[in-house]
């Protein structure tokens, strides 16, 4: 009978990880998965526009320093999931609970701050997005009917609510452990469109098509101050493009697809990390540069919508169903961590209550599902209010250049480097905390001058648009 006990006992302990959860069962690869969804993702087709603003070597050297700083900054922040010791201690759940274990205080509330809404504003960006390439398909199928010199506009809110009717849905699925197949799909997508619009510039190129292009400082047709405004927004593109820390540590969450702990998970998600980063290193340059070289100084914000190309139009379609296709996972993807938090509080908050904690198991057909009544309820809240801000601000550019300001530097930069200082002890004035705070402080004079080029931007434009009438 002992034996059998013992036996029992020990087939549960191998279900289970050194904290008591579920065993993990995610790899460097699957973790690359979530990253690549996230990070392959609208910003990809700016960053033609982006190098357009910089010209070839400044724009071909900022993505390349972004991603060297993102990659360092990453295994820094790796380092963190665990707490005082990265393979051994007790693990953190979230990016707050990593900054509460390394550097106490109130810090932790700041980066919930930081972090939170600019995974609110990462929603709304695909959520205006993902209606602006549905409106394309309306528009490249009329431009084929009718020729590209014909005009046409369309009112993008009924497709900003049908994305949002879609995502309700999705979003009563319980975590990223259920969402595997949807990241893995989604990732596919963002190389599927990424390809095409780097295939299509390409052959635009090799047929001796593409327009002129300028070595440093991008358009010559711009006033210098335009110019300036212009490539700061430039920069902040290419950081939200590049910036993945605000999800890194809840890939690794308990309640996700997350990291198994052998071999530590601090090693997989370095691992992860480099792959991920190399791979959108690459896809990066080629449709920056790529598209950069097919329009030049007339280079779209982005060039698959329908200022970009027009033909051949059912590869332009099909792209943009790809995107759509990306967005419904990305999205997913960063709200997770959101909906993680809310629930987590309020089961602590209202540990008895039906309503909060209460699950209620039914199928529809062979699937098995589990109705949560807090879940159906604050979550179709959620994405009602971010599908009604999508339609308040949709600014392409300029709001992907404001969200790269908010959630770069202190996400990518400012914590990691602060926590790493904090776990290794390092001396103020040493030549390493000399080095990594000057690294700091450039982040954040960068990011707060695109901070002011975004605003800047979003304000000129909010002179010529009526809010909840936008027509693309």
């Amino acid at each position: 009978m002992a034996v059998q006990e013992v036996s029992v006992i020990e087939g549960v302990g191998s279900l289970l990880d050194d904290d008591g959860k579920p065993k993990r069962r995610g790899t460097a690869w699957t973790a690359s998965a979530h990253i690549i969804t996230a990070v392959i993702g609208a910003g990809v087709l700016s960053l033609a526009w982006a190098m357009a603003q910089l010209g070839w070597i400044i724009g071909i050297a900022l993505m390349l320093l972004f991603a060297i700083v993102n990659l360092y900054t990453s295994n820094l922040l790796a380092d963190c999931y665990r707490s005082p010791d990265p393979i051994t201690g007790k693990r953190n759940y979230a990016y707050m609970e990593a900054v509460r274990s390394n550097l106490g205080g109130k810090m932790h509330m700041v980066c919930a701050f930081v972090q939170y809404s600019n995974l609110v504003g990462l929603a709304i960006g695909y959520t205006i997005t993902t209606a602006i390439s549905v409106v394309t398909i309306r528009k490249i199928n009329y431009f084929h009917h009718n020729g590209t010199a014909a005009s046409c506009r369309f009112l993008i809110n009924p497709y900003i609510i049908g994305f949002g009717t879609i995502e309700i849905i999705l979003s009563q699925v319980p975590n990223f452990d259920k969402l595997s197949w949807l990241s893995i799909i989604a990732a596919l997508m963002s190389f599927g469109y990424a390809s095409i619009g780097a295939g299509l510039s390409i052959a635009t190129v090799i047929q001796g098509k593409g327009k002129a292009t300028y070595l440093m400082w991008g358009s010559k047709i711009q006033s210098p101050a335009n110019n300036l405004w212009n490539m700061l927004i430039a920069l902040g593109n290419i950081a939200l493009a590049s910036g993945y820390s605000l999800i890194a540590i809840d890939i690794q969450h308990e309640k996700q697809d997350s990291l198994r702990s052998l071999p530590p998970e601090n090693e997989v998600m370095k691992m992860a990390n480099k792959i991920s980063i190399s791979t959108m290193v690459v896809f990066f340059l080629v449709c920056a540069c790529s598209g950069y070289a097919t329009f030049g100084s007339e280079t779209p914000g982005n060039i698959l919508l329908s200022s970009g190309f027009k033909e051949p139009f059912w590869l332009i379609d099909l792209a943009n169903v790809f995107i759509v296709v990306h967005l419904l996972g990305a999205y997913q993807v960063v709200v997770q961590p959101i909906f993680s938090a809310v629930e987590t509080c309020a089961s602590q908050r209202w540990p008895s209550s039906s309503f909060v904690n209460g699950k209620y198991p039914f199928r529809i057909g062979k699937m098995k599902f589990s109705l949560s009544f807090f879940r159906l309820v604050w979550r179709s809240i959620f994405v009602v209010l971010v599908t009604i801000l999508a339609m308040a601000m949709p600014f392409f550019n300029e709001m992907l250049a404001l969200l790269g300001a908010m959630g770069f530097y202190p996400l990518t930069i400012y914590f990691p480097v602060e926590m790493y200082i904090a776990r290794k002890k390092i001396k103020r004035g040493a030549k390493r905390w000399l080095g990594l705070k000057t690294l700091s402080l450039v982040f954040m004079l960068l990011s707060m001058a695109i901070a002011c080029a975004a605003i800047h931007g979003m304000n000129q434009a909010l002179r010529k648009y009526k809010f909840f009438m936008y027509k693309e």
